[in-house]
């Protein structure tokens, strides 16, 4: 997928209970506390700055995304377990070479790669081996245009989709007007190539 946001940023290195915080920030934002203030103490907390290198502006936009991520997943979580139809949408820039070496095969007609598992250390191997696992349908995508389509043939009761949030806040209002549960995974670090996701994250998503 393209890269929304004006900034890279990588929080693969950042310690797990990061996302805790960000999950109980989840639960109380909008009742006793804002998402900004709960984004500038995560910050602090965590030295985000200092980690990632991203100045106090970028950081505070990712960490709203990543808040409301969470936010939306628990909302949303209920009707995507009880759907049945499944599928996983995975970006291609996570794929561990992005040349011949990689031996997905692309289809022209969905249009997605068709993972070959080739590399055992290849994230997106490693999630389409999970989730097919699960029954689930995967996708590995290029962008974000196609993704009506895909969801329309055959009709989708449920998606996980991983992607960084500037392209999970695009994707919530097509699945919600096509009445899709949607779950979301960010992707911790962005770019171009060699995008990070957390397996074990998928995993409990699944």
């Amino acid at each position: 997928m393209d890269m929304p946001y004006k900034f890279t940023f990588d929080l693969s290195k950042v310690p797990r209970f990061f996302f805790t915080e960000l999950a109980m920030a989840s639960y109380h934002t909008g009742i006793h506390t804002t998402v900004l203030n709960a984004s500038v103490d995560i910050i602090k907390k965590f030295k985000i700055e200092e980690t990632t290198g991203l100045n106090i502006n970028d950081a505070i936009v990712l960490l709203n995304d990543l808040i409301d991520i969470q936010a939306e997943n628990m909302i949303e979580r209920n009707k995507f377990l009880e759907s049945k139809k499944r599928a996983l949408l995975l970006p291609h820039c996570s794929r561990k070479y992005l040349d011949s070496r990689c031996k997905a095969i692309f289809d022209t007609n969905i249009p997605s790669y068709v993972c070959l598992n080739c590399s055992d250390d290849c994230l997106v191997n490693q999630a389409d081996k999970i989730a097919k696992e699960k029954g689930y349908d995967v996708f590995v995508l290029s962008g974000g245009s196609c993704i009506s389509k895909i969801m329309n043939s055959p009709k989708y009761e449920g998606v996980i989709g991983v992607a960084c949030g500037e392209e999970v806040k695009m994707l919530r209002p097509l699945l919600n007007n096509m009445n899709i549960a949607g779950q979301a995974i960010s992707l911790l670090k962005n770019g171009c190539a060699n995008t990070v996701f957390s397996i074990e994250t998928l995993e409990k998503t699944l």
